[in-house]
């Protein structure tokens, strides 16, 4: 624990000189107000115990029943919707850096309640145009912290792009998917023989999930479990995502 006890000092610190701003709901005082954490919507159950996604039944889903996910399993903390949304949106796209230690710690009590048996945390990479764009990789903020929270140990760059990929917004499913294919590779070191916890910031089609989990079991990892913030409901359609 002593890893994120220096991290939260760091925000700590940042946050005294620069009071914060909640960003579920713009009010100052917080970077994650009490308030928004209560309007978090969870997944709701029964899911598929694959691919996490609300069925009417208990077991698989239609399309896992058809096609199993290389995953172990895919879970996400919360629907993408409201403050979680709103969030996710200023730390990706308004610099909100500070935000991704505010939403790992909901989302380490998860992962503590899932009890998967994690031994190193990999989050999904950006492309190097995107990365030179942005100067930083939003999963990287939330996964971090997670990491330091759980005693786990973190492998920024065990995946890697090896090829840009278009942007994945109103594409379909099959789309998506021939999008990833053979986008990402990984390096062995630090997942062969390991079970790796994949992080992304939103789950849709699964297709990005997909590609890295391919990519870290042909580098030898044991098992791969997949984690999102948040998850589209297929009534938020993928051109909204």
């Amino acid at each position: 624990m002593g890893t994120y006890r220096l991290y939260e000092w760091l925000w700590g610190g940042l946050d005294w000189l620069y009071p914060p701003v909640c960003a579920g709901c713009g009010r100052s005082g917080a970077r994650w107000c009490a308030e928004c954490q209560q309007q978090v919507t969870p997944v709701p159950d029964p899911i598929c115990d694959i691919c996490g996604l609300p069925v009417a039944y208990l077991g698989l889903c239609a399309s896992c029943r058809l096609r199993l996910p290389p995953f172990a399993a895919l879970r996400s903390w919360a629907v993408f919707e409201g403050p979680v949304r709103s969030a996710l949106h200023r730390l990706k796209y308004r610099r909100n850096v500070a935000l991704g230690d505010a939403l790992a710690r909901p989302m380490a009590d998860f992962c503590r309640r899932l009890d998967w048996p994690v031994e190193v945390v990999v989050p999904v990479p950006l492309g190097k145009r995107r990365l030179q764009e942005r100067g930083y990789n939003q999963v990287g903020l939330i996964a971090m912290p997670l990491a330091a929270l759980n005693r786990w140990r973190y492998a920024p760059r065990a995946l890697s792009r090896v090829r840009e990929t278009k942007s994945q917004v109103g594409l379909s499913a099959v789309e998506r998917r021939e999008n990833m294919q053979g986008a990402f590779r990984a390096d062995p070191r630090p997942v062969s023989g390991r079970t790796v916890l994949l992080m992304d910031d939103v789950a849709t089609t699964g297709a990005t999930l997909s590609a890295c989990v391919e990519a870290l079991l042909s580098a030898g990892a044991k098992a791969v479990f997949a984690l999102t913030l948040a998850r589209a409901l297929p009534r938020h359609g993928l051109q909204n995502v």
